[in-house]
């Protein structure tokens, strides 16, 4: 059995309109420092989006997100954040954002898979 690792997660929250506060769940950004892993699983479920906002700017969000897991992965595809570690990558991901992709607040706990955690959370956070 593996041992227990801390990690750290965000929920990746689409707002589409700031003024009205309401938001959905589109992914989880996992950061776990003593394996160097950043990851983020992302899954935008458009019908759900378009009844919070049916104006909302598909193409937009699609980008933004998209950005996200290459952001994770770094290097020269991610551009300058890209270069950057994992820790101070995961922590511009997180940093408080007033636009139509936000994040949580940032939560701890420990895991013995990050990938399994990361699964785990897209299941009870995001999926329907």
């Amino acid at each position: 059995m593996h041992a227990l690792r801390t990690y750290d997660y965000a929920v990746v929250r689409v707002v589409p309109r700031v003024e009205r506060g309401e938001f959905l769940n589109a992914g989880i950004i996992l950061s776990c420092d003593v394996e160097r892993i950043l990851r983020a699983g992302i899954e935008l479920d458009e019908t759900a989006l378009r009844a919070i906002d049916a104006q909302v700017d598909l193409e937009l969000v699609r980008g933004v997100l998209a950005s996200i897991p290459m952001i994770c992965a770094g290097g020269e595809a991610a551009g300058y954040i890209g270069k950057m570690s994992a820790r101070e990558r995961f922590h511009w991901l997180v940093a408080p954002r007033s636009t139509i992709v936000q994040t949580s607040p940032v939560h701890t706990g420990q895991c013995a898979d990050p990938d399994a955690t990361l699964e785990h959370l897209m299941r009870t956070m995001v999926r329907r």
